[in-house]
C-alpha cells in the first residue's frame, strides 16, 4: 500500500465516522456493517501470541550485582520501528513470576524480524534501571510500556513510564541505533516550574506521518505534539521531544481532550496507544479504553477488559476531537488474552509501523505475552 492509497483509506475511515456520529445523533443507530468492518479492519495473525516469557536469558543486575532472569515472568506492551527493511520491537520483560501484579522489575528488551512476525531477541535489556540519576524514578518498579519513533534527522525517542513503586512518571530517552540509549528522565520536570513532576503520567503517543512508506515524528509550528494519559487523554508539545509542555486549561490545569464514555467499552478509563497518524483528513489516535467494574460499566464486554479504539482530531486543531468509533476494533478472544497477569482481559495496543505494503499492530496480552494483528 502506497501513501496515496493510505490517504484514500483515511477518507473511508473518516467518512464512516462522520456517518456514525450523524446517526448517533439523529436515531441512535450504528454505522452501517460494510462501514463498521472496514473500521475494525485489523485482523489477528495465526501465529498468536508472537512473543512469550523466556526463562533462558540471563544478565547482571546492575544493581543488585546479581544475575537476573529478566524475562522469566512476562513479556508484553511493545513499541516498534522499521530501520533498514527490519521491524524492530522495544518490548517490556518482567523478571519475577512469584511477585503480585506491580510488584516486579520492568526492563525493556530489544528483537528483531524480518517479516513482522518471527522476532529474534538481543540477549540482554537495551534499557533498565541502574546506578544513575534516574534510579529514584526507575527503582525499584522498572522502565514500563516503551512507545518508539523516529525523528527526521534518524534519532529515536521512546517514551516510556518510570515506575518507583510510588508514582508512575512519563520519561524519555533517545537513542541512535535502538540499543544504546541516553536517558533525559521524565519528560514533564521542567515544566510549568516542576509542577506535574510529581503527578501521574503515563503512555506517550507522539504525531507521526507516514513518509516514504515510514512513520517519522511531525513537527506543527515548530513543535512535537505528543498525546498521553492514562484516565484521560491529554496532550502536550515539545520543541526538541524531550522536554515537554502539556497543554492546560482556563483554570491552569491539564486539559482533557479526551474522556471516557460512560456505559461504554471505555467507560473507565481512556490511554493512548501507538504513536498517533497525522494525514490530510485529521489526527488518528489508537488508544486503549478500560471497562468499568459496577456502577457505569458496559454490559458488552466483561468488567475491567481493555479493548482498542480508534478517535480522530482535527489536524489544525489537535485538542479538537471529531469522531469517535462507536465500537472497539480490537477486544481479548484467544486464550492468552485472558489469563495471565490481568485475567479480566487485555489487548494493549502499543506498537504500529507500515512495513511490506501492511499495517502492523502489536499489543500485549493480559499483561503476560505478545500479540499481533495486520491491516492488509
Amino acid at each position: 500500500m502506497k501513501t496515496m492509497n493510505f490517504h484514500k483509506l483515511f477518507l473511508w475511515l473518516l467518512l464512516g465516522c462522520v456517518l456514525s456520529c450523524k446517526q448517533e445523533k439523529s436515531n441512535d443507530s450504528k454505522a452501517s456493517p460494510q462501514l463498521e468492518k472496514w473500521m475494525l479492519g485489523f485482523e489477528k495473525t495465526a501465529v498468536n501470541p508472537i512473543m512469550q516469557a523466556d526463562s533462558t536469558y540471563v544478565f547482571e543486575d546492575p544493581i543488585s550485582k546479581k544475575p537476573v532472569r529478566w524475562q522469566k515472568a512476562d513479556v508484553f506492551n511493545p513499541g516498534a520501528v522499521v530501520r533498514n527493511d527490519t521491524v524492530f520491537m522495544l518490548f517490556r520483560a518482567e523478571d519475577n513470576p512469584a511477585a503480585i501484579l506491580g510488584e516486579r522489575t520492568s526492563r525493556i528488551g530489544l528483537a528483531y524480524s524480518t517479516d513482522g512476525i518471527h522476532f529474534n531477541k538481543f540477549p540482554e535489556p537495551v534499557f533498565y534501571p541502574s546506578e544513575d540519576a534516574f534510579r529514584k524514578w526507575d527503582h525499584p518498579g522498572g522502565v514500563e510500556d516503551p512507545r518508539v519513533v523516529e525523528t527526521p534527522d534518524g534519532t529515536y525517542i521512546m517514551l516510556y513510564t518510570s515506575w518507583n513503586n510510588d508514582v508512575a512518571r512519563l520519561s524519555c530517552a533517545t537513542s541512535k541505533d535502538l540499543r544504546h540509549w541516553t536517558k533525559h528522565g521524565p519528560v514533564f520536570q521542567r515544566a510549568d516550574g516542576g509542577k506535574f513532576l510529581d503527578v501521574w503520567s503515563k503512555s506517550g503517543a507522539m504525531v507521526t506521518e507516514l513518509v516514504d512508506g515510514r512513520l517519522k515524528a511531525k513537527k506543527f509550528n515548530g513543535k512535537y505534539l505528543m498525546y498521553w494519559g492514562e484516565l484521560f487523554v491529554n496532550l502536550a508539545q515539545s520543541e526538541n521531544g524531550t522536554d515537554w509542555e502539556p497543554f492546560l486549561d482556563e483554570k491552569g490545569e491539564l486539559l482533557h481532550v479526551f474522556k471516557p464514555t460512560l456505559g461504554e467499552f471505555d467507560s473507565h478509563l481512556t490511554e493512548p496507544g501507538p504513536p498517533a497518524l497525522y494525514t490530510e483528513n485529521g489526527i488518528l489516535l489508537l488508544y486503549n479504553g478500560k471497562n468499568l467494574q459496577g456502577e457505569g460499566a458496559s454490559s458488552a464486554f466483561p468488567e475491567g477488559t481493555y479493548c482498542g479504539g480508534q478517535v480522530l482530531f482535527d489536524k489544525d486543531d489537535p485538542k479538537k476531537l471529531l469522531a469517535r468509533l462507536e465500537e472497539p476494533f480490537i477486544c481479548p478472544s484467544l486464550p492468552h488474552e485472558v489469563s495471565g497477569q490481568y485475567k479480566a482481559g487485555t489487548t494493549f495496543i502499543e506498537g504500529l509501523v507500515f512495513f511490506k505494503n501492511k499495517w502492523f499492530l502489536y499489543y500485549g496480552t493480559a499483561d503476560s505475552m505478545v500479540g499481533l494483528a495486520v491491516k492488509e
